[in-house]
């Protein structure tokens, strides 16, 4: 396993991290998500994210309970507020200070530990001024319960204005966690050089573009049983933008690039997001044991810049680079 830095901080990460959106609580059974953190750990990944909104925060619970026993001062536990949480009240999602204090003890709880490293916005609230988010996250900071703080989904303006906050008020913004792929590429014209302007890292998520980019699914075919994209339960919302035969056909022309590297397609799509020197870590999920073993082979792989090229030829238009896309995908009111 091989670690970055996030952001301009002193904190070290896993360049491949283990995430348990969609799985977790609700997905996986809960001893197969605990043989799945087992096989994370065994595999040398150190980084764990999480949210509370995921299963309604059964995700967090089984993460705590799955990490009982580790050494805490050696992993690192990343979660997230925003999303609507319990009963859905009308003060139980958001960045008010009153959601925020409320839910980072609730994430502690779940989590069974005294702290998180990384407490982050899980989306833009425009609903609550961000100065009132920011001195909630300062609080929280000194207060122990956070060590740094990050943000999910920010466009580059809101990235610039939350650092700037998070300066004056002595804490660090240290990371963003978009979605980033071969296939979602929005944050590369705008987010990425503001972030690195600043001295933010990407945390990215849905790496494998959900699972297409495996190779998993092929053009004119149904897609496999038990697969996300036959997942009703939410999977299917998240991958149907990428079902399409024109995608899957370009797709299809990364296997004789993956071979030149000795890769797997899923392999390949991880290891080409970490060549992006903005990118502290790759967020994986797995609902097997064995997904984690191998998608960990893509840390440390050096992809030539031929054979980026090569990607970029095969895949063609089909990308999405919109960097408007990061504000049209966002909420315009707190979800309630």
């Amino acid at each position: 396993m091989e670690f970055r830095f996030l952001g301009r901080s002193g904190l070290k990460i896993s360049e491949i991290t283990y995430g348990n959106w969609l799985t977790h609580g609700s997905q996986v059974e809960n001893d197969v998500a605990k043989d799945c953190v087992q096989a994370a750990l065994d595999a040398g990944i150190s980084s764990f994210d999480t949210a509370d909104v995921y299963a309604n925060g059964a995700a967090e619970s089984v993460l705590g309970e799955a990490l009982a026993g580790e050494r805490r001062e050696s992993i690192e536990i990343f979660t997230k507020v925003y999303w609507p949480t319990g009963p859905k009240g009308h003060n139980d999602s958001g960045l008010s200070r009153k959601h925020m204090m409320e839910s980072i003890d609730a994430s502690l709880r779940r989590l069974r530990t005294d702290y998180v490293d990384l407490y982050q916005a899980h989306r833009y609230d425009t609903e609550t001024p961000l100065e009132e988010t920011m001195q909630a996250f300062a609080d929280i900071v000194r207060a122990g319960k956070a060590l740094y703080v990050g943000v999910s989904e920010w466009t580059g303006e809101q990235i610039r204005a939350g650092h700037e906050l998070a300066r004056q008020l002595g804490i660090q913004l240290v990371s963003n966690q978009p979605q980033y792929s071969m296939l979602w590429r929005v944050i590369e014209g705008e987010v990425v050089p503001t972030s690195k302007e600043l001295g933010v890292s990407q945390i990215v998520f849905s790496p494998i573009g959900q699972g297409v980019l495996t190779g998993k699914y092929r053009p004119g075919q149904p897609p496999p049983a038990g697969s996300r994209a036959t997942d009703e339960k939410g999977g299917a919302n998240f991958i149907r933008r990428f079902m399409d035969d024109a995608v899957l056909s370009r797709v299809a022309e990364l296997v004789p690039i993956a071979r030149e590297v000795g890769l797997s397609q899923a392999q390949l799509a991880v290891a080409w997001v970490l060549q992006n020197d903005n990118v502290a870590a790759a967020i994986i999920g797995a609902s097997r044991p064995e997904q984690v073993h191998e998608n960990v082979k893509a840390a440390g792989v050096v992809i030539p810049p031929e054979l980026l090229v090569k990607i970029d030829e095969a895949l063609g238009d089909v990308p999405e680079r919109d960097p408007g896309k990061t504000a049209a995908n966002a909420p315009r009111r707190r979800p309630g």
